[in-house]
């Protein structure tokens, strides 16, 4: 496993999968793949802000940690492709509640606030 920590240096289950999907980007390219395989160029499409270092680096770390498969395909150009292992989609389905908190309290006061504004 990649950047995971030993099992026992966490202190609940959420502490782990922050330590999986920890900062902004990572939630991002991981809601990106939900929807199919990308190769690089287009994923750095679907995270708008995101640097291709940062991306490259994301990447590595999500493929070390069991989310994230990298293809290569030997042809000329090169083509990598990204998609979700099931773990990853596991770890989506976990997040879906959490995106349809933001959506439900925050997306919906943001709104309100501009409306009254």
């Amino acid at each position: 496993m990649g950047t995971v920590r030993r099992p026992g240096s966490y202190t609940c289950g959420i502490d782990a999968a922050m330590d999986v999907i920890g900062g902004k980007w990572k939630v991002l390219i991981l809601w990106a793949l939900n929807e199919r395989t990308l190769r690089f160029g287009e994923l750095r499409r679907q995270v708008p802000g995101v640097t291709e270092k940062v991306l490259a680096s994301h990447l590595r770390e999500l493929e070390g940690d069991g989310i994230v498969h990298r293809e290569e395909h030997a042809e000329v150009p090169p083509r990598v492709e990204y998609s979700l292992t099931p773990r990853g989609v596991a770890l989506n389905d976990a997040l879906e509640p959490l995106g349809a908190w933001g959506r439900e309290n925050v997306l919906r006061d943001t709104a309100a606030g501009a409306a009254s504004g």
